[in-house]
């Protein structure tokens, strides 16, 4: 039932995206984000509902499919209760949409394992889903803000095809922010766990020094905003330069190099 639910909400994030392009109303256009929103909420409950029916209850933050389809859902939750009401709300729909069906898409087109599967011991601890989600919250803004890059690089001087430049810029700075706090929160919640599973709170494992590597991108993308006074294209740049970090950090740790990660 679990995935029925998630496929559904990815065929309504479809929905929604090709609503912000050809709807006027924003009622209208953001209902099927709204419903595909809360059918994917539905999904997540209803798989841990099942990983406890299979004798084995965890919170599906786990395997990469599971944290894969929470990114999804943080992208598109983050649309809803904090960039709507803040202008530009048909850019950021189409953005939001867009990345949700992307990101709930890839474990189907790369054929991720979707099955539930017992913990493995090291996972089997209540930090599991308060560092992950934080963690994953704060990916779910830096993907938005690696977009919002993208249409600054390629952009002439007077903004893109559907808003300006000084548009793009502050929702840019807006979601930087909102991931650094949040990548902060997970990397500080991780070596609390760290230190209560190991008994040290960093060793050095890939994962840890990748997301470590991230944050310093992000501290100095706010530096150079704030102290520098940059905008527009160079800070892009640095946008999508730590979204690539991310990116090692959520994927190449995983696959290309062992730790204490890699079970993951």
């Amino acid at each position: 039932m679990n995935l029925l639910l998630a496929d559904t909400a990815f065929a309504l994030y479809v929905f929604a995206f090709f609503g912000f392009i050809l709807l006027r109303d924003k009622h209208k256009a953001l209902l099927p984000l709204a419903i595909g929103t809360t059918v994917h909420l539905l999904a997540f409950f209803f798989r841990w509902y099942e990983s406890h029916k299979a004798g084995f209850g965890y919170v599906p933050l786990a395997t990469m499919y599971e944290s894969l389809s929470f990114l999804s859902l943080a992208i598109g939750f983050l649309y809803l209760l904090v960039f709507f009401k803040r202008g530009q709300w048909r850019f950021l729909g189409l953005v939001s949409s867009a990345l949700s069906a992307l990101v709930l898409s890839l474990p189907v087109i790369l054929g991720m394992d979707r099955s539930l599967k017992p913990l493995v011991p090291a996972l089997q601890s209540p930090w599991l889903p308060i560092h992950v989600s934080t963690c994953l919250i704060g990916y779910a803004c830096f993907a938005v803000s690696f977009f919002l890059g993208i249409l600054q690089i390629v952009a002439n001087p007077k903004g893109s095809l559907i808003a300006p430049q000084e548009v793009l810029d502050e929702l840019s700075y807006k979601a930087v922010a909102m991931g650094f706090l949040f990548l902060s929160a997970g990397i500080l919640t991780g070596a609390i766990w760290a230190n209560y599973a190991w008994g040290r709170y960093w060793s050095w494992d890939p994962k840890e020094t990748w997301s470590l590597i991230t944050w310093f991108v992000y501290a100095g993308w706010l530096h150079m905003r704030f102290v520098k006074g940059w905008r527009g294209k160079r800070l892009a740049v640095l946008s999508v330069m730590g979204f690539l970090a991310v990116l090692f950090t959520y994927f190449g740790v995983n696959y290309l190099l062992s730790g204490l990660h890699s079970y993951v």
